[in-house]
C-alpha cells in the first residue's frame, strides 16, 4: 500500500489537495500532519474537524519548543528580511521537519504540500523534503490549479470547506508573526481598514517602560521574572502589542522574484530585537559591530530561503556564539508611538567607560585630553596631501601638445 503525508491545515488548498493525491496520483492512502508552531486553538479545531469529515487519520505535532528556540537565535542574529522580522521563513523548516519525521515514522511512500507556484513556502519545505529518499509533490503547483477551480472542485467533491480562510484575507499565524495578505491588500495604492490587525492596537499616547534581560544574547526575563521561551514571546507580544508596536506593510521582494504586498504584526519580535541590539551596542566594540552587522545580514538571508541547516549558517553561527558571550545584561524599553525604543541599558561586560567619556573629567588614569592633539593632526593627513595635488593639476594648461614621428603636433 502507498501512503503519502500531506502537510495539513484544512483550509482550501489541502483538504482539495486529498482527493487529488488518491485520484492524479494514485496514492491508496493519505495521512494529515498539522505541526503547532504557536496557530490559535480554532485553527487546530478546523483541521481536525476537516479531518475527521474526510475521513482523513491525522497527527497533529507540538513544535513550539523548537520554533520559540529558534526565534530567539533569530534574535542573536538580529534577523530581519528587508526590515520585518522573520516570522514564516523560520516557522517552515520546523514544520517540514516535522511532518517528515511523521512521514518515516509511519512508513510513507511520499510528502506533499498545499503551496502555489508563486510563493517561497514550497521551497522552503522542500528544501527539506529533498533531504531524504522520500518523494515529493505539489498538486496545486503542478496541477495548476487556482483558487476559483479548488472552489468547483470542493463543491463537486462536497468537500467539508467553504473555500477560504473565513474571511477576505490570507492570514498566517505563528508565535512570531502574524501575516496578512491577498485580496484589496494586494494593491499597493490600497489603505488597509484597521481590521486586519489583531495582535496590536492603534498606537496611542500611553507609554509604559519594561525590563527585558540577556544572557549570552538570549532573552531570559522580563521586568525579573524569568520565563520559558514560549511564555516570554507569548507575554511580550501581549504587552507590546497593547501599544501598537510591531506593525509593517511593506513591498517584499520574493524568491522567485516577484515583488508583493505583505502586512504584518510582530510585536515581541520587533521588541526582542530592539533590546538585544542595544545591548551589543554597549558591549561589542565597534569593530565587532561593524563585521557582524554582514554576518546577521547573511544569517536573515539563508533564514528567509528557509536554510538555517546550510553549512555557511554553521559557519555564522560560531562568529554569532562568540560575540554573545558578553551580551548579557538588561535594557530597558518604552513603548511609546507604536514603538519600543532602548532608554536604557546595562551590563557588566559594557565596553564604556563613563569617566573617560565624561566632558566633566580632565584626567582618567595615563589619558588626558590634550592626548588627543597629535591624533587631530593625523585624522585627515592623506586628504589634505591629496586636496592639493588635486588643487595643483587644476591649476595646469589641460590641452598638451602631442609629438608624433618626430613632427609637430596637428593643430586645428
Amino acid at each position: 500500500m502507498t501512503r503519502v503525508a500531506l502537510a495539513f491545515s484544512g483550509g482550501l488548498d489541502t483538504t482539495v489537495c486529498v482527493p487529488l493525491l488518491e485520484e492524479e496520483y494514485g496514492y491508496d492512502d493519505v495521512i494529515g500532519v498539522t505541526v503547532d508552531v504557536g496557530q490559535p486553538a480554532a485553527e487546530f479545531d478546523e483541521a481536525e474537524a476537516t479531518a475527521e469529515a474526510l475521513g482523513l487519520e491525522h497527527y497533529v505535532v507540538d513544535a513550539r519548543a523548537e520554533f520559540a528556540q529558534l526565534c530567539l537565535e533569530s534574535v542573536r542574529a538580529n534577523a530581519t528580511y528587508q526590515g520585518y522580522p522573520l516570522g514564516t521563513a523560520l516557522a517552515r523548516p520546523v514544520i517540514a521537519e516535522a511532518i517528515l519525521e511523521v512521514a518515516k515514522e509511519q512508513d510513507c511512500d511520499a510528502v506533499a504540500h498545499g503551496c502555489t507556484g508563486k510563493g517561497n513556502d514550497q521551497l522552503r519545505f522542500e528544501a527539506i523534503w529533498r533531504d531524504s529518499d522520500l518523494d515529493v509533490y505539489a498538486p496545486v503547483r503542478e496541477l495548476g490549479l487556482t483558487r476559483e477551480w479548488e472552489q468547483e472542485y470542493a463543491d463537486e467533491k462536497d468537500l467539508p470547506v467553504e473555500g477560504g480562510s473565513g474571511g477576505d484575507w490570507s492570514i498566517d499565524t505563528n508565535l512570531w508573526s502574524r501575516s496578512v495578505e491577498g485580496d484589496d491588500l494586494e494593491d499597493p495604492s490600497y489603505v488597509p481598514p484597521g481590521d486586519i490587525y489583531d495582535w496590536t492596537d492603534d498606537p496611542s499616547g500611553e507609554t509604559d517602560e519594561i525590563e527585558i534581560s540577556f544572557e549570552n544574547g538570549y532573552p531570559v526575563a522580563v521586568d525579573g521574572e524569568e520565563l520559558e521561551p514560549i511564555a516570554l514571546i507569548e507575554q511580550l507580544n501581549e504587552v507590546a502589542g497593547a501599544y501598537g508596536v510591531g506593525r509593517t506593510d511593506m513591498m517584499e521582494d520574493r524568491m522567485l522574484g516577484l515583488k508583493v504586498r505583505e502586512n504584518y504584526e510582530h510585536p515581541a519580535a520587533t521588541t526582542l530585537l530592539a533590546a538585544h541590539e542595544a545591548l551589543e551596542g554597549l558591549v561589542l566594540t565597534q569593530e565587532e559591530r561593524q563585521f557582524k552587522t554582514q554576518i546577521d545580514n547573511q544569517w536573515a538571508q539563508k533564514a528567509y530561503e528557509g536554510l538555517v541547516d546550510a553549512p555557511l549558517v554553521s559557519a555564522l553561527d560560531g562568529f554569532i556564539a562568540e560575540t554573545q558571550k558578553r551580551v548579557t545584561g538588561t535594557v530597558t524599553i518604552r513603548f511609546e508611538g507604536g514603538r519600543a525604543r532602548p532608554v536604557a541599558r546595562d551590563s557588566e561586560y559594557a565596553a564604556y567607560s563613563a569617566a573617560h567619556a565624561s566632558f566633566d573629567t580632565e584626567t582618567v588614569g595615563k589619558i588626558e585630553q590634550e592626548d588627543a592633539t597629535g591624533v587631530a593632526k593625523y585624522h585627515g593627513f592623506q586628504r589634505r596631501l591629496a586636496n592639493e595635488s588635486i588643487a595643483a593639476l587644476g591649476g595646469e594648461d589641460e590641452t598638451t601638445d602631442v609629438a608624433t614621428d618626430g613632427g609637430d603636433a596637428d593643430e586645428d
